[in-house]
């Protein structure tokens, strides 16, 4: 295995092209507070304002490392026309689609007395079939497809064979589809046939039909999935404890070093970005995973939703163990 890990080549190589798809994307508003008191007006720092959602925040993710992405995402109203305008700032590839409902806007509160972290959700906008079938025709439109990234929730609206139909594209553009969401979801993309999932213990606990997981029994349960649906490759999240890497013949854990962690959110989209990038850089799987641990391992270093930066990313893969056959 090579474990030296080359950041920021062929970065720009139009023909390993990334493709993320963000159905329910969310302009992420991050403050702080001295300590949150029911009843009583609390006064807030200044917000930060960040595009969010899982595809948005790994072709984000994919950008810092030096790397290229094209978003497809799905906007609305006025808090649509704020969201991309952050994305500009950021020169992000991205193709919008235009729906009827505004975008919606998600609020992480961290109390400053306890260091704990409150995060606030809203729904997804419910989508047309118009707008979806939009998104499709986006996809299906681009040329040199490598990797399609599905990331985030699915919102009310979109139809369950979804996945089938971006399996479908994938299949006739010779790319890997790469899958990163939860519940009905999830189970859907395993059936329609994807490259890749990125369950936690809860997700793959569900998939296989328990209520949980232990980390011993990971490796038994994701071979399980890999046998029984149209699926090559699970990365199990382990939060703070790094991942594990399953495919139909080998099993790897990954640990990253202890770091100071502030916020993990964004920590998820992260790692998708390190493994998608790994991979579109020719590095193997193992390779790939491991930097992607290492990536989800820097964002964690950041306070609200900020991502992994470039300089964390590799004093953390420098410093980290080779990953352990299990």
């Amino acid at each position: 295995m090579n474990s030296t890990y080359t950041i920021g080549f062929n970065n720009h190589d139009m023909h390993s092209r990334i493709i993320t798809l963000t159905f329910s994307p969310a302009i992420d508003k991050s403050t702080s507070v001295p300590l949150l008191i029911p009843e009583k007006k609390l006064k807030c720092s200044d917000p930060v304002y960040e595009p969010g959602g899982g595809g948005i925040n790994v072709a984000r993710a994919i950008k810092r490392l030096d790397g290229y992405a094209t978003a497809i995402y799905f906007e609305g109203g006025c808090t649509g026309n704020v969201f991309t305008k952050l994305l500009h700032k950021e020169s992000i590839d991205i193709i919008p689609i235009k729906t009827s409902g505004a975008t919606r806007e998600n609020l992480v509160v961290k109390e400053i007395e306890t260091n704990r972290q409150f995060r606030f959700g809203m729904p997804g906008v419910r989508l047309t079939g118009r707008a979806y079938q939009k998104c499709l025709l986006a996809l299906d439109n681009i040329p040199d497809i490598a990797y399609i990234v599905v990331s985030g929730s699915v919102p009310p609206g979109v139809p369950a064979d979804i996945f089938v139909k971006i399996a479908r594209i994938a299949k006739s553009k010779n790319a890997k589809l790469i899958v990163d969401t939860s519940g009905e979801a999830l189970s859907q993309a395993i059936a329609s046939g994807v490259y890749l999932i990125k369950p936690n213990l809860k997700e793959l606990a569900t998939l296989t039909g328990k209520e949980i997981l232990g980390i011993d029994q990971v490796k038994e349960a994701a071979k399980e999935i890999i046998n029984k649906f149209k699926c090559e490759v699970i990365v199990v999240s382990l939060g703070a404890q790094g991942a594990i890497l399953v495919t139909k013949n080998s099993c790897y854990q990954i640990t990253p070093p202890n770091v100071n962690v502030q916020s993990t959110v964004g920590a998820g989209d992260s790692m998708l970005a390190g493994i998608v990038y790994g991979l579109q850089n020719h590095k193997d799987l193992v390779e790939s995973a491991r930097f992607g641990v290492a990536c989800g391992t820097a964002a964690t270093m950041n306070q609200g939703t900020e991502l992994c930066h470039l300089n964390d990313v590799k004093k953390i893969y420098q410093n980290m163990e080779p990953p352990h056959a299990i």
